[in-house]
């Protein structure tokens, strides 16, 4: 199954938010959608689920006019949104009965999905005496209760400690291999990083970048290098290349740990490292830069991520 939007618009009284937004994603794959808060993003998915209509645009799957009532949708908002005072199993059973799903077969997942993330001893208790990690385990559960066609996971890791944390990265994982479509949102770039293959980052209304996330790496670092010396602090070092390398090379960041290059027209990293090893720089760390997606998110949607 494969999911394209195409040329979204929406607008809120003469405010329009979205531009024109287009990106798709395939089963059996994970698209991450980023952007910061305002952006967009929430307001694609709620077009997506059919919370709002597109002003302008369309959306389909496999070629035809998507309609979202023909599928079974899980969606995780950010936002949690089940009741506090009803006991775990019956309202994942009557959300899952809502989306079509027969009563046994819904007390049948309900077993399932709560054995799966660790609550099960949580079935019967209401869902407000669970600690806020376990409401987001329940939550998730819920989620993927309706064994949903697509699943779009809007900050899932929220609360979660490392242990749990692991847990929900290994169904995800395993929603991937099914041949889920996925649709993962999240501010947590490391995460993104582990399940996405395809990244559209929104920006005021726009995608500013869409694309195999591999790829774009590679374009991002391009013409780069990392370098680290033993003989030299990061900032002494970034002084010496500025005042003795600069006909190869420019200092472009300083990170925790190296410095990155840029190197400049027709020059190869071969000639560099010939110019850098006949020094007194004694190298610690030399090579292609290769940057992390919170880089590249910063660059393309011009905020630092948390």
């Amino acid at each position: 199954m494969k999911l394209e939007v195409r040329n979204l618009k929406k607008s809120f009284g003469e405010k329009e938010v979205l531009h024109g937004i287009s990106f798709s994603v395939e089963s059996g794959m994970a698209l991450g959608l980023l952007g910061r808060n305002g952006a967009g993003k929430t307001t694609t998915i709620r077009i997506l689920m059919d919370v709002f209509k597109a002003n302008a645009g369309e959306i389909l799957v496999d070629g035809k006019p998507f309609v979202a009532k023909d599928y079974r949708i899980g969606y995780l908002p950010e936002e949690r949104g089940l009741y506090p005072k009803k006991k775990v199993k019956d309202q994942m059973v009557y959300l899952a009965r809502l989306k079509g799903v027969s009563k046994g077969q819904a007390l049948a997942n309900v077993d399932k999905w709560l054995e799966r993330l660790e609550v099960m001893e949580y079935k019967e208790k209401k869902l407000e005496t669970l600690s806020k990690g376990n409401q987001q385990k329940v939550q998730l559960a819920t989620t993927l209760v309706a064994d949903s066609d697509i699943v779009i996971l809007d900050e899932p890791f929220s609360g979660l400690d490392p242990v749990n944390s692991q847990i929900l990265k290994d169904v995800v994982s395993d929603l991937i291999a099914e041949g889920k479509l996925v649709i993962f949102s999240s501010h947590q770039m490391s995460y993104v990083e582990e399940f996405c293959d395809n990244i559209s980052i929104i920006n005021h209304g726009d995608v500013v970048l869409d694309g195999r996330l591999k790829e774009i790496k590679k374009e991002f670092g391009r013409n780069r290098l990392v370098i680290a010396a033993e003989n030299y602090t990061l900032d002494e070092l970034a002084t010496k290349l500025t005042d003795e390398f600069s006909d190869v090379v420019s200092v472009d960041k300083k990170k925790k740990e190296f410095l990155v290059l840029q190197m400049n027209d027709n020059v190869s990293k071969e000639g560099v490292l010939t110019r850098i090893v006949g020094s007194d720089i004694r190298l610690e760390r030399f090579g292609i830069y290769e940057p992390s997606l919170n880089d590249i998110f910063v660059a393309k949607a011009g905020e630092e991520s948390e």
